[in-house]
């Protein structure tokens, strides 16, 4: 492999782009949780719910689990004889490999090949929810390593993989909460960060929703939001009560996508999925359970965690959705059945990812299969 900076060249000027995620997928990778300060009770109940999810992720696709050296043996063993999961060594400093970690690039000559952008634990010293961060900035290039394919780097750009979503065909959508707040890429203009997502995502157009739904974790992750699900096809958050806490960025969303078109000039079909009814808390109980650590966010039992079931992941055949214990968790997986039709359409209970501040999409990236046109 090969680190290609900016004044070399870009992946847009090499022919690669990033695929829609709900394309075919090579393999999914996932980062195993262990802060104390994170994640409660040492980690234990979020590494059930992992534990579940790479399982059911392995019954349709292969999975790469990184594991830091403490925890190494002991998840080798939970998932020696466990087909399609890969354990290996990997540095970081949490869990979410989604944010850091590299975007997978294919060209139609069957390369795959990565961006990694640069990432300041959800902004910096201005308002970043942890320190340090180096390990988490170094896992783009720890994954170029390990598959041995290249890595384009751009010179300075910031932006978490949580934050974009792309259709494969020349449109990314994101939030402009996220990506033109200050505490990202300041320098730059929204018309240069247009011409950054152009050069190393591959796409002509971006779609541009105002607000997300956490403007104090991820600054407003297009995750929660919306997402393609497939060709002119997008999943969008939803609620019909005006007396919901996002009514009226549920609103905006819709109407922005609803008058978008694609970088194909279509209009886009949209697909409602119901917002959970409710935020989700800790009871005291629970939020004791996590270690205080200076320079990392307290976690409170006034602490709203805002969850939605946009924040799911689609592969090979199915589609894991996260579920709350929440009035509108069966409805969701109707919504999102919709969208995807001809998949399996899995819930799992995640309220111990939620209470780390994200979810099953947060926690994961797919790889894409390499394609021949």
């Amino acid at each position: 492999m090969k680190t290609i900076y900016e004044s070399e060249s870009t992946p847009k000027k090499d022919g690669f782009y990033m695929p829609g995620e709900y394309e075919e997928q090579e393999r999914t990778w996932i980062l195993w949780p262990h802060r104390s300060d994170v994640w409660r009770c040492g980690a234990k109940p979020a590494q059930k719910v992992f534990t579940e999810i790479i399982k059911t992720i392995a019954r349709f696709q292969p999975i790469t689990v990184g594991v830091n050296s403490e925890d190494f043996p002991a998840v080798c063993e939970i998932f020696d004889g466990v087909e399609n999961v890969r354990v290996i060594h990997m540095e970081y400093n949490d869990s979410w490999i989604r944010d850091p970690g590299p975007a997978f690039l294919v060209n139609d000559n069957g390369d795959v090949a990565l961006s990694h952008f640069h990432f300041n634990a959800y902004g910096g010293f201005v308002d970043g929810l942890y320190f340090p961060w180096d390990k988490d900035a170094s896992i783009g290039l720890q994954v170029a390593q390990l598959e041995q394919v290249n890595r384009y780097r751009p010179d300075d750009y910031i932006l978490e993989g949580g934050s974009f979503n792309c259709d494969g065909q020349g449109t990314v959508v994101t939030t402009e909460m996220c990506l033109l707040n200050e505490d990202r890429n300041p320098q730059y203009t929204r018309e240069q960060i247009e011409e950054k997502l152009a050069e190393y995502l591959g796409i002509e157009k971006v779609i541009w929703i105002r607000d997300g739904i956490d403007p104090f974790e991820t600054n407003g992750h297009v995750d929660d939001v919306a997402c393609f699900s497939a060709p002119g096809e997008v999943c969008c958050m939803w609620t019909d009560d005006p007396n919901h806490k996002f009514y009226k960025e549920c609103q905006e969303a819709y109407k922005t996508l609803s008058e978008a078109t694609d970088a194909r000039g279509r209009k886009l079909k949209i697909h409602k999925v119901i917002m959970p009814a409710t935020s989700v808390y800790m009871t005291e109980e629970e939020a004791s359970t996590i270690d205080p650590v200076e320079g990392v966010l307290p976690r409170t039992p006034e602490d709203a965690f805002e969850p939605s079931y946009l924040n799911f992941l689609p592969i090979n055949g199915a589609v894991l959705v996260p579920q709350f214990g929440d009035p509108n968790d069966a409805q969701a997986l109707k919504d999102i059945q919709a969208a995807y039709p001809d998949r399996e359409v899995i819930g799992i209970m995640t309220r111990e990812v939620i209470y780390g501040g994200g979810n099953i999409h947060c926690i994961t990236q797919q790889q894409p299969r390499a394609r021949v046109k």
